[in-house]
């Protein structure tokens, strides 16, 4: 009885191990089937006033062999609102992500957005950065 229970046990536990590097595999095959090649990870916007929100977009082709869909998109703040291409991207196709930081304080900033995609195994970090500059009051002295 205890053998048998054994056996069960060990055929158990190599079930187990075997899931694993599969479940690698299919994620590594997904991956090399779609491919996104970014026109550009970091944008300076320059000089922006204040007040004044700001869209930046990012463009990005998919040239993979398979759609590829934008996940989730996130800034790094809540000075930073996020938009992108909702419907799956077909190879060749382009797709967009739009930052738009909302330059409420002067100075200079840098901001990062975070994209995931079903591409892309890491999350992509885009970088959005400039001078915010504060605006005049208007008043003649």
């Amino acid at each position: 009885m205890i053998k048998i229970s054994m056996l069960a046990l060990t055929l158990g536990l190599m079930s187990f191990s075997a899931v694993a590097p599969v479940k690698n595999l299919v994620s590594k095959v997904s991956a090399a089937a779609s491919s996104i090649v970014w026109k550009s990870e970091s944008i300076d916007v320059g000089t922006i006033p204040q007040n004044t929100p700001k869209p930046i977009i990012f463009e990005f082709k998919n040239t993979g062999k398979t759609a590829v869909i934008v996940t989730n998109v996130q800034g790094s703040c809540g000075c930073t609102a996020t938009d992108y291409t909702k419907t799956p991207i077909a190879p060749g196709k382009s797709g967009t992500v739009t930052a738009t930081y909302n330059a409420a304080n002067a100075g200079v900033f840098s901001k990062t957005v975070s994209v995931t995609t079903n591409a892309e195994t890491a999350v992509k970090v885009l970088t959005i950065k400039g001078t915010v500059v504060a605006a005049t009051s208007g008043v003649k002295s």
